[in-house]
């Protein structure tokens, strides 16, 4: 097989695991506003399930490492595809929360492994001069991944309008349950190709020499360069690890993980891959749509609204492509992380306009409830004017207004997805005891570890908040919409492309398998605990509360890779390496002598 044919069938193949870590990130944004509508589910079990793709990667990021180095880059690879393709019938065929996060859990596992091995891979395989690109192409596919979702939402959002237009409810609530499975069964043929791919792969050249086998490092990469580049990089690899020999033979014991040529770099991946995710940036992929809506677009403009958001997203993808190996890795953080500090400000205080007429109706609520422990109703403009003139705000009654409750029984509270009183047969919601309190003893820990679970069970429904929001016209959700454009510009040239070569370039040799799985889990547990937090916060806060800490927190992004990230295009992983243990020798040095 000649090198130019292999090297874009290893491109091919990784890219495919971009375009299925992407579909992970961004499908449950296209499928979200019907499982709301179709699944009975509470606020606090969407992000749940939006947040259990997350919490799956966290949970596999934790053995990524370690399997990819037993295992070898390869196989991880492939087992990744595999748990993606199980998972979108378990999805597909779920009728409850349970099979829900079972499949969500599995595609999180498989993206957790994707997020580790490829890169991974793709920085031990690729030439020096070609690594800034090539694992560009990995994020890239990721925001083809993104915009294929899209696409597919898109579509079945067109299919679902032409059924509300007939006005049959029941109609209606079918084919919204079939669009969001729908979605998902689209995404398998990618898994399957990316399973077909893995097969045709060579090993990683530095995993075999790492494993003793330096006949098959070389000839793995002899499949993707010429015989004397080969040769030269095997020459490396085997001088690296004899220096390391010589080290530890005159330190007699094994040289310590804690010195700073491993310390620094490990912390530093370690920051950019957190600070990466407080960003907000999948969060704000996987609410998308919801954020669109309640910004004042209409379902069908939310949706074309998140296509051209993911289209501009693998634009500045290609962009950041073209300018990592000529500007730097730097250069783009830094740009990428200002302009994101800018919009995000920006989309804060155009939602703060509009949160700040917001109106508590809780006691109007309250009183429809009375004794009862449930509560069914259908949010509908006659409804708003009633609650809007007894609260005292007559004023904004006859314009169209967002709706979010939050109720509790005993000491366990619950948030309702935000429902708007333009819905065509008014939008139905539940308050109901086994969506606010937990199952068993277990759940109760982790929801309020004070509350007490047997009284909960009998304790009366309260509103504790019943939060009218009039919504804004169709041009301030525009205006929204193009505040997440620039947003989602400057992360897709800067962060979104040099996150990753952050993470495989950063770590020695030692200890980059491991020390990936572990900057990933920090990535992913953030991000984690964003999704599931997000509708509640939102729905009790506002949208503006949770975009003005996204900002603050990428504040601490650009100061971090501006003063404290060094730049490494350019240079084989060896030299990265040697980078960080050079400024420790002066001090060696004058430690020796002293």
């Amino acid at each position: 097989m000649q090198p130019a044919f292999y090297n874009r069938l290893l491109l091919l193949t990784a890219g495919l695991g971009g375009l299925l870590y992407g579909i992970d990130v961004g499908i449950i944004a296209s499928a979200l506003p019907y499982l709301e509508a179709t699944s009975g589910l509470t606020a606090g079990q969407l992000s749940f399930v939006v947040a259990a793709v997350l919490l799956g990667t966290v949970i596999s990021t934790l053995f990524a490492g370690m399997l990819a180095d037993q295992w070898g880059r390869k196989w991880l690879m492939i087992l990744s595809g595999v748990l993606f393709a199980a998972s979108i019938p378990v999805i597909a065929l779920s009728h409850g929360f349970g099979m829900l996060v079972l499949g969500r859990l599995c595609q999180g596992v498989s993206a957790g492994f994707i997020g580790v091995v490829v890169p991974l891979y793709l920085a031990e395989c690729l030439l020096p001069e070609n690594r800034g690109r090539g694992t560009a192409l990995f994020q890239f596919f990721l925001t083809i991944g993104i915009v294929a979702a899209a696409a597919v939402g898109m579509y079945f959002s067109l299919r679902v309008q032409e059924v509300a237009q007939l006005g049959n409810a029941k109609l209606l609530y079918a084919f919204q349950d079939h669009a969001w499975r729908g979605i998902f069964w689209v995404s398998l043929p990618p898994g399957l190709l990316f399973i077909l791919g893995g097969f045709w792969l060579a090993e990683s050249p530095r995993w075999l020499f790492r494993r003793g086998h330096p006949e098959q490092a070389l000839s793995a990469l002899l499949y993707s360069r010429a015989p004397a580049q080969a040769k030269l990089e095997l020459e490396e690899m085997q001088q690296n690890a004899a220096a390391e020999r010589q080290r530890q033979r005159k330190r007699i014991v094994a040289e310590s993980l804690l010195q700073r040529k491993y310390v620094i770099p490990f912390l530093l991946a370690c920051a950019i891959l957190g600070l990466n995710q407080t960003t907000g940036i999948n969060s704000i992929i996987g609410y998308n749509t919801a954020i669109l809506i309640q910004s004042g677009l209409s379902d069908v403009q939310a949706h074309w609204g998140y296509i051209l958001f993911t289209v501009i997203n693998a634009l500045g993808t290609v962009v950041g492509m073209l300018l990592v190996d000529r500007k730097g890795r730097k250069f783009l953080l830094s740009l990428g992380t200002a302009g994101i500090v800018v919009s995000l400000l920006a989309t804060a205080m155009l939602f703060s306009r509009t949160e700040r007429r917001r109106v508590d109706v809780g006691a109007q609520l309250q009183a429809m409830v009375g004794r009862n422990s449930r509560l069914l109703l259908r949010f509908t403009p006659a409804l708003e004017r009633q609650w809007l003139e007894r609260a005292g705000h007559p004023g904004l009654a006859g314009q169209p207004a967002a709706l979010t409750i939050i109720y509790a029984y005993g000491g366990f509270s619950a948030s309702t997805p935000v429902v708007r009183s333009n819905h065509p047969q008014g939008a139905q919601i539940v308050l109901k005891r086994s969506s606010c309190v937990p199952h068993n003893r277990v759940l109760a820990a982790f929801s309020n570890p004070f509350a007490n679970l047997q009284q909960a069970r009998t304790a009366p429904l309260r509103i504790l908040h019943a939060l009218i929001t009039p919504l804004p016209s169709a041009r301030a959700g525009w205006l929204v919409a193009l505040t997440l454009y620039v947003f989602v510009a400057f992360f897709a040239i800067g962060p979104g492309i040099c996150v990753w070569l952050a993470l495989s370039e950063l770590m020695p040799t030692r200890i980059r398998s491991n020390g990936m799985s572990v900057a990933l889990l920090i990535n992913e547990a953030i991000s984690t605990f964003i999704a599931a937090i997000f509708l509640p916060t939102v729905g009790r806060y506002g949208y503006a509360s949770m975009f003005y800490a996204f900002a603050g927190f990428t504040v601490l992004y650009f100061i971090t890779v501006t003063f404290f990230f060094p730049e490494t295009k350019g240079k084989t992983l060896e030299e990265i390496e040697a980078h960080f243990a050079a400024r420790r020798r002066p001090a060696e040095s004058q430690g020796a002598g002293s």
